[in-house]
């Protein structure tokens, strides 16, 4: 998941070390990234000591991603239902906030705001509610997709169809499988 051959800025932002820090003379320091960590907005580089003092710090850095993505063109309170007039294109820091921004104005439009927002702002995947497909107990179509293959049967939502959530669906068999909601009353399972 993410962001696919982003075409953009990058600016990489190194931050202080503690003036205090007294580090001994090394010959040789090998940078890594630390477990769990990722070269996306604030973060970090472990500098390692391998040869003479032994020691390990963290560097902090900043990475940027200036690059074309959605704002909206207006103030809009949460529950509004996103129109082609209510978002445009701007350069913003794709690597700033929690939540991946929103590249194409196709992917909100219909989509309902989960919060309200200010003229200008980006709109991030966590400022849209999510989509609900089906409701629980509704007859669903399953896709199932393979190498080489894709088939499709008729099932009942054990669960409710939630964009991004494994949703329960009671096939005809009396089996049960855990598919992604996509459409109207449709999900999908990939092998």
């Amino acid at each position: 998941d993410g962001y696919q051959a982003i075409r953009g800025k990058w600016i990489v932002e190194l931050g202080e070390l503690d003036p205090r820090l007294k580090l001994a003379p090394c010959q040789r320091i090998r940078a890594y990234l630390p477990t769990g960590a990722n070269l996306w907005g604030r973060s970090r580089v472990g500098l390692r000591c391998e040869q003479g003092a032994r020691w390990n710090i963290f560097w902090p850095v900043t990475v940027k991603v200036w690059a074309p993505a959605v704002v909206v063109s207006r103030s809009l309170p949460a529950g509004t239902v996103l129109e082609a007039s209510d978002l445009t294109l701007a350069r913003v820091d794709l690597a700033a906030g929690g939540s991946q921004a929103v590249l194409r104005p196709e992917e909100a439009l219909g989509r309902t705001l989960a919060r309200t927002l200010t003229q200008g702002a980006e709109l991030r995947q966590a400022d849209l509610k999510v989509r609900r497909w089906f409701q629980s107990g509704d007859p669903v179509k399953l896709v199932v997709r393979g190498a080489g293959f894709q088939a499709a049967a008729t099932g009942t939502a054990l669960a409710h169809g939630d964009e991004g959530r494994c949703a329960r669906v009671r096939m005809e068999s009396g089996r049960i499988l855990c598919a992604q909601p996509v459409g109207e009353r449709l999900a999908e399972l990939s092998l």
